[in-house]
C-alpha cells in the first residue's frame, strides 16, 4: 500500500534535550556553526577509563516541566523524556486551553529508550550490595523500566491513547516514530508524541562500551573524536538527551490550526539477522530498509535531496551505510547531501533518531544543512559523495531520509519532506 492511499501525516511540534540545551532553534544553530558539544565527563571519576569524554548534558534543570520532588527521584532519562515531550507539545501549539479541547482517547505517546534507567539501576545495585535489600527505594523498578518516560508524560497530559515503549538499541527513536505514525495510519490515534530518551553516561554505561572497544579514546582532543567517514576515526563518542516530535493526521492538524513543520511520508524497519554488534559488511539489509521506506512513502529516489546518516564514527558501520546508499541511489547518490549529526553531539543511543529527526526537519525548514565536522581525510569509498565536510551548505530539500541502526541488527529509515497543501 502506498502513501497516496493512506492518511497524510504531518509534524506539528518538536522538543529537545541535548548537550546544547533544550531550545530546538539554538540546537540547530549550533549544528550549523559546526560547534562540537563534546567535552570531559565530570559527573563521576573517570581517571582510570580509557575514554573520559562524551556529549554530556550539564546543569540540567527540568524547571516547570516536572514536579521538583519527582524530578529529584526519577532517572535522568525520564527527566529528559518529560521535558522533551512537553516542549514538543508546547511547540505544537498545545497550551492548557488547547490541550483541553483534544479527544485525549485519540492522543498517544511512544517514547522509547535503549537502556532505560541506568543511574537508578546502578545506585540500586550499590544500595543492595552495601546497605542491604531493605534499604532499596520502592521506586527502583518504576524508574528503571523503559516505558516510564512516556507513562509519566501521559499521566501529566491526560493522553489515554496508544502508549508503549520500544527498545531497539540505537534504532529506538526511529522505530518509535515509525510505529507512532502507524497508529495514526491505522486510525487508532489522531496525534502521537514520539521519539527517544537516553541517559547512559554513568560508570556502568561507560564501562560497558569500553569493554567492547566501541569508543574513541582521543582524550587529548575530545571535540575531534567523533569523525564519521574519516580514516582517522577510532570509535564513537557517547551522548545523551531526548528528541521528541509530535505527529498528527493532516486533517486533525488542519482542524485545530496546528503549525505544520514538515510532512512524514513513511518509513521502514528490518533486521540484519547477522551479528549482535557488527552490521552486515555489504550493507544489504540497510539498503533493503531504505528501499522499503521509499516504497512506503511513495517517494521516487530522485526526489531525495538529503540523508541524515547514522554515521557513528565506527570502523565498520560508516562504510556499510555508504555501500547501502550507493546501492539504493545509484548515480543519484552523488547529488545527495549526506551528513552525520553525531560528529557534533556524539551518539545518543536510543535518543539519537529523535534528535536527528529534528535536525532533518530543521534542514527542510531552513534549507540549510549542518556540516559533518572532523572530516579531514575521507575514506576512498566516499569519493564523489557530498558529505558536507566541515561547513554548512544551503539546499532546497524536497524529501529527506534519516537512518538509525542498532545493536542486534535493527535497521530503521524515516522519510520526511516539505509539507505541500
Amino acid at each position: 500500500m502506498t502513501n497516496s492511499k493512506q492518511k497524510r501525516i504531518v509534524v506539528t511540534g518538536m522538543g529537545i534535550v541535548s548537550c546544547f540545551g533544550t531550545d530546538v532553534d539554538y540546537f540547530y544553530d549550533q549544528l550549523l556553526q559546526g560547534i562540537s558539544g563534546i567535552g570531559p565527563i565530570d559527573s563521576f571519576p573517570v581517571d582510570e577509563y580509557p575514554t573520559r569524554f562524551a556529549g554530556v548534558i550539564r546543569n540540567f534543570d527540568p524547571g516547570q516541566y516536572m514536579d521538583k520532588k519527582q524530578a529529584r527521584r526519577v532517572d535522568p532519562f525520564i527527566r529528559y523524556a518529560m521535558v522533551g515531550g512537553k516542549k514538543a507539545v508546547e511547540s505544537a501549539g498545545l497550551n492548557a486551553e488547547n490541550l483541553a479541547k483534544l479527544d485525549k482517547n485519540r492522543c498517544g505517546i511512544l517514547i522509547g529508550s535503549g537502556m532505560g534507567g541506568m543511574s537508578v539501576f546502578y545506585e540500586g545495585v550499590d544500595t543492595i550490595l552495601n546497605k542491604g535489600f531493605k534499604r532499596l527505594t520502592p521506586f527502583f523498578v518504576p524508574y528503571i523500566i523503559t516505558n516510564m518516560g512516556g507513562a509519566l508524560l501521559a499521566i501529566d497530559l491526560g493522553f489515554q491513547g496508544p502508549n508503549y515503549s520500544i527498545s531497539t538499541a540505537c534504532a529506538t527513536a526511529n522505530h518509535s516514530i515509525h510505529s507512532a505514525a502507524e497508529q495514526i495510519r491505522l486510525g487508532k490515534a489522531d496525534l502521537m508524541v514520539c521519539g527517544g530518551a537516553e541517559a547512559p553516561i554513568t560508570p556502568v554505561g561507560l564501562a560497558g562500551f569500553v569493554a567492547i572497544h566501541a569508543l574513541s579514546t582521543r582524550n587529548d582532543n575530545p571535540t575531534k573524536a567523533s569523525r564519521p567517514w574519516d580514516k582517522g576515526r577510532d570509535g564513537f563518542v557517547m551522548g545523551e538527551g531526548a528528541g521528541v516530535i509530535v505527529l498528527e493526521s493532516l486533517e486533525h492538524a488542519l482542524q485545530r490550526g496546528a503549525p505544520i513543520l514538515a510532512e512524514y511520508h513513511g518509513g521502514a524497519i528490518n533486521c540484519d539477522a547477522h551479528h549482535i554488534t557488527d552490521p552486515r559488511e555489504d550493507g544489504a539489509a540497510v539498503a533493503a530498509c531504505m528501499n522499503l521506506a521509499l516504497k512506503d512513502a511513495n517517494i521516487a529516489k530522485e526526489r531525495v535531496d538529503y540523508v541524515n546518516a547514522h554515521a557513528t564514527s565506527t570502523l565498520a558501520g560508516d562504510l556499510c551505510e555508504i555501500k547501502a546508499l550507493r546501492s539504493v541511489f545509484g548515480s543519484h547518490a552523488e547529488k545527495l547531501k549526506i551528513n552525520g549529526t553525531k560528529s557534533l553531539i556524539g551518539h545518543c543511543l536510543g535518543a539519537s533518531g529523535g534528535l536527528e529527526a529534528i535536525a532533518t526537519i530543521k534542514a527542510i525548514q531552513t534549507k540549510k544543512i549542518h556540516p559533518t565536522i572532523n572530516l579531514e581525510d575521507p575514506e576512498p569509498l566516499t569519493e564523489g559523495l557530498d558529505l558536507v565536510p566541515n561547513t554548512a551548505k544551503t539546499c532546497q530539500i524536497d524529501a529527506a531520509i534519516s537512518n538509525s541502526f542498532g545493536f542486534g541488527g535493527h535497521n530503521s529509515t524515516l522519510v520526511f519532506g516539505q509539507y505541500r497543501p
